[in-house]
């Protein structure tokens, strides 16, 4: 077993600070224990397109499928919200970027022994 830390560079919500956020001002990373990302929108197949762009964009960066634990469904009916809520239940590791952190230390290690 090693010490040896890795360093995450997290904001003050616990995620990693080059995580890509989603885009829409109605959608949003929520807190702990859980890390549900959730995307809210009148119309279905668009929350779903955009939970779906951001996905892709969180895998790219992240260099890996990212770890979503559950997708859940809700809806709102109170007046001027919007109706769906679809929330990806994603695991806060990924969310800030330990496994981005650990090959950025695995390769400084490599470089450190060349």
């Amino acid at each position: 077993m090693t010490d040896d830390a890795v360093e995450l560079d997290l904001d003050d919500a616990g995620l990693a600070v080059e995580l890509p956020r989603p885009q829409h001002a109605r959608d949003e990373v929520q807190q702990v224990p859980y890390r549900p990302v959730q995307f809210r929108d009148d119309d279905l197949p668009v929350a779903l397109e955009r939970s779906a762009a951001w996905l892709r964009s969180a895998q790219q960066w992240l260099g890996e499928p990212v770890d979503v634990i559950a997708i859940h469904l809700d809806y709102d009916d109170s007046d001027g919200a919007p109706y769906y809520e679809v929330k990806l239940l994603c695991n806060e590791e990924d969310l800030a970027g330990a496994p981005v952190a650990a090959r950025l230390a695995a390769s400084d290690v490599v470089t450190a022994a060349d």
